[in-house]
């Protein structure tokens, strides 16, 4: 037992470890200076993010299959299936990011700044998160139908949900830290905080940062349940989950222009949650085999974005966002 757990600590240092230098690549390295990121780099990136995530899939079935031969096959697609849905829920985070970003008119060439700082955020709570999850579905196994349940309810409530729109002034979190700490008029370029006049203040950009927090947040709600749908192995839904966070960034530059190109996608996403709330719910009685679920949602969201293009969204006023970078709220 000793081993195991020893093992297993290897394991995730390893992994955290990986996570790590990657990230101090990408900022130290490649985005040492704010710039604006062109969706040409964006798909580099993203691509870069799959190919690393595919060969970590590699890597999953021969640590399986090494411990507990035919193992193998079965953690790889838990592994992928899990990933796709993160990915997938994750498209809708972007949209609420696309939204905040515009809604504080934050300067292109620092919002790279924003979301990678954001994601160092997210991996904590994520991690965080999955940890509780997986104490309490080994403690009480009857919450597996509460997840399910909720699950189905959030696909259906986002089903009806049109018209997506967020109102970051009413946001209780920014509410707070605005009656707490005094926030400059405009941006100090890429600094959070800056001392003036003997103070320390927030910028606004630090204020966005609190907002894509949140909305992490908000988000992990929905999705931490979703993957403990397809496998309750908690080194595969960390793993999984590290991983579709760790592309959101490439993912939100390359998608920010045609976003609502896709108005059709919320309606796949509200299966795809009905669907794993259901399989979560059944998971006594019946288990949807893992390939079946990886074919299921794989089509929900081929088709949901194949209906976005052939019924394209009729033209309208585009929205309006708010010039005060510090609402009076």
């Amino acid at each position: 037992m000793e081993t195991y757990l020893q093992n297993e600590a290897l394991l995730y240092g390893a992994f955290i470890i990986f996570v790590l230098g990657m990230l101090a690549l990408d900022l130290g390295v490649f985005h040492r200076r704010d710039h604006i990121v062109s969706v040409r780099e964006s798909l580099i990136w993203t691509a870069v993010w799959i190919i690393l995530s595919l060969a970590f899939m590699a890597f999953v079935y021969y640590r399986y299959e090494t411990i507990l031969p035919g193992r193998g096959a079965g953690a790889a697609l838990e592994f992928l299936t899990g990933y796709l849905i993160e990915k997938s829920l994750s498209i809708d985070n972007v949209f609420v990011f696309l939204l905040i970003f515009s809604y504080f008119n934050v300067p292109a060439q620092h919002q790279h700044r924003v979301l990678f700082w954001g994601i160092i955020g997210a991996l904590i709570l994520r991690a965080i998160f999955i940890a509780l999850g997986a104490l309490l579905i080994a403690k009480f196994h009857a919450i597996i139908y509460l997840f399910g349940a909720f699950l189905v309810f959030t696909g259906i409530k986002m089903a009806w949900a049109k018209d997506k729109q967020i109102h970051p002034e009413r946001n209780p979190v920014l509410r707070l830290f605005q009656r707490m700490v005094a926030v400059t008029d405009d941006y100090r370029g890429r600094h959070f905080f800056v001392r003036e006049g003997g103070k320390w203040l927030a910028t606004p950009l630090f204020v966005v940062l609190l907002l894509v927090e949140w909305s992490d947040i908000i988000f992990a709600v929905d999705s931490i349940p979703a993957i403990f749908a397809v496998t309750k192995d908690p080194y595969i839904v960390f793993t999984a989950n590290i991983f579709a966070i760790l592309g959101l960034r490439s993912l939100y530059f390359a998608l920010a222009g045609v976003m609502r190109l896709f108005h059709h996608l919320h309606y796949g996403l509200s299966v795809i949650l009905v669907f794993v709330g259901v399989k979560m719910v059944l998971s006594d009685i019946y288990k949807i085999p893992i390939g079946v679920s990886l074919g299921v949602v794989g089509l929900i969201i081929a088709v949901s974005i194949a209906a976005s293009l052939i019924w394209p969204r009729e033209a309208s006023k585009p929205a309006e966002t708010n010039r005060d970078l510090n609402p009076k709220i």
